[in-house]
C-alpha cells in the first residue's frame, strides 16, 4: 500500500496516547503491513517499554548554534537585530551568545557583513533506531535540560519509511513539538477522556489541527466513567468518534506491566483493528 502516516495525539497527557498508538503499531503489523512506529515524545518517550524494540542504531542530532571571530567582528549589531529567540546580544563591542536559545536559522551568518560568524554543531540528542517483534521502532531521546525539542522530533520523522503504515506517537499539548509532530500526517487520532479537563484540551488541539488542515478523529479513553460533555461536542462539531475504550482494570493491570494490550487481551486486537480500518476508510 501506498505510505500512511498516522499521527496520534492527545491536548494533554495521561490520555492514553501511547496505548493507542502502540496497539496500533502492533495491529497494523498483524495485518502483513509494512509498519513503522515513530516515538517524537521526545521528553518522554515510552513507547520503548511496550513494544521493547532491539536498538541497532543511535545516532547524534545537532543545530547548528553561532560562533563569532572577534578579530573580524565589527559589533555592527546586525546579528542582534535579526535574531527572533534573543541568541544573540550585544554587549558594548562584545557580541553574546546564547546557544541554548538558538534555533539554528542561520540568520546571523546570512547578514554578518564581515563574515565573523560561522557555524558549529550543539548535540540537543539522540534518535535511536531498531526492530519490535517485526516494527520497525525509532525514538528519539532529548538531552537533558535541553529546551527545543523540534529539531529532534524533525530528526526522527526523517526516518519515516517511503511505504507501508508509519505511526507517530506525538507529544501531549498543542504547542510547537506537538504541531511539529503532526504536519505531514494523512491522519490524526486525538485521543482524550471524558472529563472537564479532557474536554478542554480537546477543544484546544481540534482548534489547531483546523488551523493546520489536517484531517482527524477522536479516540474517547475510559469512556463509561465520565460525563457526556466530551461526545455532545463531538457531535455538535461533526467529529467522528472512532472508538470508545472502557474503564477496564484488565487493561490498566496489562499496562502497569508494560505489556501490550492487543497481545495480553485477544478481544482489544479486534477493537484496534477495527479502528485501524476507521481511519484507512476516514481518509479515504
Amino acid at each position: 500500500m501506498d505510505r500512511t502516516i498516522i499521527a496520534v495525539a492527545s491536548g494533554k497527557g495521561g490520555t492514553g496516547k501511547t496505548t493507542v498508538a502502540t496497539n496500533l503499531a502492533r495491529v497494523a503489523k498483524m495485518q502483513g503491513l509494512d509498519v513503522s512506529y515513530l516515538d517524537c515524545d521526545v521528553e518522554e518517550p515510552n513507547g520503548h517499554i511496550f513494544l521493547k524494540p532491539e536498538i541497532e542504531k543511535t545516532e547524534s542530532v545537532c543545530v547548528p548554534v553561532p560562533v563569532v571571530d572577534e578579530d573580524k567582528c565589527t559589533a555592527c549589531g546586525k546579528c542582534r537585530e535579526i535574531c527572533q529567540y534573543s541568541a544573540i546580544a550585544l554587549l558594548g563591542k562584545t557580541v553574546l551568545t546564547f546557544p541554548n536559545l538558538c534555533h539554528g536559522c542561520g540568520g546571523c551568518m546570512l547578514v554578518c557583513p564581515t563574515g565573523a560568524i560561522t557555524e558549529a554543531g550543539r548535540e540537543v540528542g539522540v534518535v535511536e533506531e531498531g526492530m519490535a517483534d517485526g516494527i520497525r521502532f525509532v525514538h528519539g531521546k532529548l538531552r537533558i535540560g535541553e529546551a527545543m525539542s523540534p529539531p529532534l522530533i524533525r530528526a526522527v520523522k526523517e526516518r519515516i519509511s517511503g511505504e507501508g503504515i508509519a505511526i507517530i506517537d506525538s507529544p501531549p499539548g498543542t504547542s510547537c513539538p506537538v504541531i511539529q509532530s503532526v504536519r505531514g500526517a494523512d491522519y490524526v487520532l486525538l485521543v482524550t477522556e471524558p472529563t472537564p479537563f479532557g474536554l478542554n484540551d480537546l477543544k484546544l488541539a481540534v482548534e489547531m489541527l483546523r488551523v493546520l488542515k489536517l484531517p482527524f478523529g477522536v479516540v474517547v479513553n475510559r469512556a463509561d466513567v465520565g460525563d457526556e460533555a466530551v461526545f455532545d461536542y463531538c457531535g455538535s462539531e461533526s467529529i467522528d468518534v472512532l472508538l470508545r475504550i472502557p474503564d477496564d482494570r484488565r487493561i490498566a493491570e496489562v499496562y502497569s506491566r508494560g505489556q501490550l494490550a492487543t497481545q495480553a487481551l485477544p478481544e482489544c486486537a479486534e477493537v484496534f483493528a477495527s479502528l485501524l480500518e476507521g481511519v484507512v476508510d476516514a481518509r479515504l
